[in-house]
């Protein structure tokens, strides 16, 4: 018999390299937010996106990590075209960073920028500074008033290379760690 695990168990990284693997939540083109709950297994609806808005790439999260809002860490995957909710993709860092207020509370929530590693068109870039800077403001722009819609503050602190985006993951991992001894929904044998 197979032994069912969640999707917040599946390591960071894809085998010994540093690609990640990430789980999609929201597809491109989607006018929903979904997130992973574990203790269901299951994509809830979070938020649908006003009219005309829609997400620009895949959005989700790498596994076995916590960010300082206590969910996973968010990763924008660019791609060639959408894939489908809960899809698992293997993903290239090449990073940034954010900060995000909500009822009055400032924190980190860092959005991570990966290149799919399936993807043929959009497979150049290897750093944020390859990326066409029209892309990357339209993705600033996108995570700004998607956060303005529901009522949070979205500040782009930086654009930070590879280095920082794999310090973020193992950071992610160790919160991850930590708190997974504390977390019913999370076996202390996870990974």
């Amino acid at each position: 018999m197979i032994e069912r695990r969640n999707l917040m168990e599946l390591p960071a990284f894809k085998d010994n390299t540093t690609n990640l693997n990430a789980v999609v939540e929201s597809p491109g083109g989607s006018h929903v937010k979904l997130k992973y709950e574990p203790n269901t297994d299951a994509f809830e609806l979070s938020y649908i996106l006003p009219a005309g808005n829609d997400f620009p790439f895949e959005f989700g999260f790498i596994p076995s990590t916590f960010d300082e809002d206590g969910d996973p860490l968010d990763m924008l995957i660019l791609m060639d075209a959408s894939t489908c909710v809960g899809c698992l993709l293997v993903a290239r860092p090449i990073g940034v960073q954010a900060e995000q207020t909500e009822e009055g509370k400032t924190f980190r929530n860092d959005r991570l920028i990966g290149v799919a590693t399936a993807s043929h068109e959009r497979a150049k870039p290897n750093s944020i500074a390859e990326l066409d800077s029209q892309i990357v403001t339209e993705i600033e722009h996108f995570f700004i008033s998607y956060n303005e819609m529901r009522n949070r503050r979205f500040k782009p602190i930086g654009r930070a290379g590879i280095n920082a985006a794999l310090e973020l993951v193992r950071k992610g991992m160790h919160a991850f760690d930590d708190k997974k001894q504390t977390r019913s929904d999370i076996p202390p044998d996870s990974h």
